[in-house]
């Protein structure tokens, strides 16, 4: 069994006048999140044997603010390939992972990361948390999925189910939609 747990980068600066998307940091609200679900991570007792990221600004400051919160740092190994990558793209990331890491935490953007949750967990009914994530994959969200696989390389469509699904506001309401 692999677990793999997804964390969308938080809530970035719009107001931010960078050059690239690709440098766009974080705001407030987004550092904001990102601690509070780092906070949970560790109460929720989560675990990961592997970090794997895109190198977006946004995506760094998501995690060195996660793992402020949730009390230990993991060392990332930047993927480029995550940088606003595709279902199948994330696909071939997660069929690269090690092996040796039973629990993978992998962190990047939407639309990706909704439609690679879409695609490993089957739409047959037995799962409403995953009309939840068709709805909407808010930043900063978690979303932690089981694999019933021994190697990483034998990820494929339809195959997870789908354990939880947590967006900042299920954590303080305050960080919800509309919310400053």
């Amino acid at each position: 069994m692999k677990r793999l747990t997804l964390l969308r980068h938080a809530k970035s600066d719009w107001d931010d006048p960078v050059a690239r998307d690709f440098d766009r940091p974080l705001n407030r609200r987004g550092e904001k999140a990102a601690l509070l679900m780092g906070q949970f991570a560790q109460a929720q007792k989560m675990r990961f044997g592997h970090l794997v990221a895109s190198p977006a600004v946004r995506v760094v400051q998501t995690l060195e603010t996660f793992f402020s919160g949730y009390g230990e740092v993991l060392d990332a190994h930047w993927d480029r390939r995550i940088y606003l990558a595709s279902a199948a793209t994330l696909l071939d990331v997660v069929r690269d992972l090690p092996d040796d890491a039973d629990a993978a935490l992998m962190s990047g953007h939407n639309p990706g990361f909704e439609e690679l949750i879409l695609e490993l967990v089957p739409d047959d009914g037995a799962s409403p948390i995953r009309d939840d994530v068709e709805v909407k994959f808010p930043t900063a969200s978690l979303v932690v999925l089981d694999l019933p696989i021994d190697r990483w390389a034998d990820a494929r469509e339809n195959i997870a189910t789908l354990v939880s699904f947590t967006r900042p506001r299920d954590l303080d309401p305050a960080l919800g939609p509309g919310a400053r």
